[in-house]
């Protein structure tokens, strides 16, 4: 059976009000990432550099930072579905140093897809006023299709820049672009298409 892939837009440009806006970076930790890493997605490499970019972007704008890190116990029923990975204080949930986080950085861990889930994350970003979430990360079809889909349907607005995701296959990627923006209608753009103005 051939499935045909409907066409997601792509938009060149997209700017977000950088005081209402947060980047979020979802699991760019060593067990994902790093070719020894218990659940290497080998397309994470390719995403390091426009992460990196964006993040830097987003520091000189003064945008909101948030890193999302798995971090599980190591019982955790996911296991069953994906072996053991990111296990609470292991070497495998450190965030790459490529991207390592700022003083001024937040840090959210959490325990299943849903970054909402049982952490502090919607509380955070509403104190800070934060009505648009920039979505980076792995792995596109689970981690970042839960936030992004857990987010939209909080009132959030989302924007996903395509070359900053990754996920084990082309289907598994592909299937996450059409979710976020047609069920979420949320906004895919490039990392360098985004821009923060002070308004």
């Amino acid at each position: 059976m051939q499935v045909s892939v409907p066409e997601c837009r792509v938009l060149p440009r997209v700017a977000l009000p950088v005081k209402k806006t947060a980047l979020l970076l979802s699991d760019m930790l060593v067990d994902f990432v790093s070719p020894k890493g218990k659940l290497f997605v080998p397309d994470t490499r390719k995403t390091i550099a426009p992460i990196r970019n964006l993040l830097e972007k987003a520091r000189k704008s003064r945008a909101m930072i948030v890193y999302i890190q798995d971090w599980h116990r190591p019982d955790d029923p996911e296991f069953s579905i994906w072996g053991p990975h990111a296990i609470q204080e292991s070497r495998g949930i450190r965030i790459i140093p490529e991207l390592a986080p700022a003083p001024q950085d937040f840090i959210v861990r959490k325990r299943t897809y849903d970054p909402f889930f049982s952490t502090d994350l919607d509380l955070l970003l509403r104190q800070k006023g934060v009505q648009n979430l920039v979505i980076t990360g792995t792995v596109a079809n689970i981690c970042v299709l839960h936030a992004a889909g857990s987010a939209a349907l909080r009132g959030y607005q989302i924007v996903v820049p395509i070359d900053t995701i990754s996920a084990l296959n082309s289907f598994d990627f592909q299937a996450a672009l059409r979710q976020i923006s047609f069920v979420y209608q949320g906004k895919l753009t490039n990392s360098g298409g985004i821009s923060f103005p002070k308004r």
